[in-house]
């Protein structure tokens, strides 16, 4: 019988995923790294729309200078680089088909050329969406089916602050 639960919930993953966003996400790439240097600093946060058509912003806006270096943000292949709407464009299919998208961006790659986890893959390039310079971030896992990008990047270790010499007067 739980075999039969176990294929049957495989089975309709791809089905529910565009239901639960992030319920299903795949497990996170090995050796995740910052697509730009740290610190990140979120412009926007990816805001998933309702159905797969509706509105939402499907990445996460990080501020950066034109001319910041991108870097993979996982090993993978080259699945695009090139021009969309007049915007610099590049993706990368990563291990277990999640592909990653960055623009507006100058390639440094190439289609289908392999890269690997920290390599430069880009430039910032002007033409955002931002009011000020930002890279637009996304994760795609099938072929709509839009994902958190920062949930690849290790979480932070909290840290516990003294609780002396405070300016509120801790003891």
């Amino acid at each position: 019988m739980t075999t039969l639960l176990l294929t049957l919930l495989l089975a309709l993953a791809p089905a529910l995923a565009p239901a639960l966003p992030g319920a299903l996400a795949p497990a996170p790439v090995p050796a995740a790294v910052r697509p730009l240097p740290a610190p990140l600093s979120v412009a926007r946060w990816w805001d998933p729309p309702p159905t797969p058509y509706a509105a939402g912003h499907r990445g996460v806006d990080l501020s950066a200078p034109v001319g910041e270096r991108v870097r993979a943000v996982g090993p993978g292949r080259v699945h695009y680089a090139g021009q969309v709407a007049g915007r610099g464009v590049l993706s990368l299919t990563l291990p277990g088909g999640l592909r990653t998208t960055y623009e507006p961006v100058w390639p440094l790659v190439a289609e289908g050329e392999e890269v690997t986890a920290g390599q430069e893959v880009a430039v910032l390039t002007a033409g955002s969406h931002c009011p000020a310079p930002c890279l637009h971030w996304g994760l795609l896992t099938g072929e709509n089916t839009y994902l958190d990008p920062l949930t690849l990047l290790p979480r932070p270790t909290p840290r516990l602050l003294p609780t002396t010499g405070l300016p509120y007067g801790g003891s």
